[in-house]
């Protein structure tokens, strides 16, 4: 989003409408890093997004269940997934494919789902750290639309679209690199 912004719905009568139910136009699902605001980037106010976040987008039962809750109970029509330069979680996935070493605790699970999209970028002769990043928001996109029968049914019947992008925190600017179920050009 270019110019200035609006901080839209952020006021005490919002939130006073927004108590007694919720309506929003779009999931977002990005990475839990501090730098990648949802609200704050696309200029958004309280009830406009459906917020789901994992450190490097990773998903997981409970981001399926989240976006399955949204689209499902919510009605909405829209999933946003947005990656980023500088995602630590990408960075320790190539890190440990080009070492061999994986870091332990919990992180290592993380790194183990990014992995595939680090092998897939690779294949694709992509080895750039940005198109590795872009490589893993397409990966995310097509394994929601994949993994869940839910998200899959909507897509098939045209009442749902998936958009994934990557977010450049210099600039402030998002591109869209993948698309499914909605036209986007």
């Amino acid at each position: 989003m270019a110019g200035e912004r609006e901080h839209p719905n952020q006021d005490v009568a919002i939130r006073h409408r927004l108590a007694g139910k919720q309506q929003p136009f779009a999931i977002f699902f990005g990475c839990a890093d501090s730098r990648v605001a949802a609200e704050i980037i696309f200029d958004r106010g309280l009830g406009d997004l459906f917020v789901v976040r994992t450190a490097g987008h990773t998903v997981d039962s409970s981001v399926l269940g989240s976006m399955e809750f949204g689209v499902g109970v919510l009605g909405i029509p829209l999933i946003v997934i947005l990656g980023h330069d500088s995602c630590g979680a990408v960075n320790a996935a190539v890190d440990a494919m080009t070492s061999g070493d994986l870091p332990g605790g919990f992180v290592r699970d993380i790194v183990e789902r990014v992995m595939p999209s680090v092998l897939a970028a690779s294949k694709h002769g992509e080895v750039g750290i940005d198109q590795i990043e872009a490589e893993h928001v397409r990966q995310t996109a097509a394994l929601v639309a994949q993994r869940s029968h839910l998200i899959a049914d909507h897509i098939a019947a045209g009442t749902l679209g998936i958009i994934g992008a990557t977010y450049n925190l210099r600039d402030g600017q998002a591109g869209v690199v993948t698309a499914i179920g909605i036209d986007v050009t």
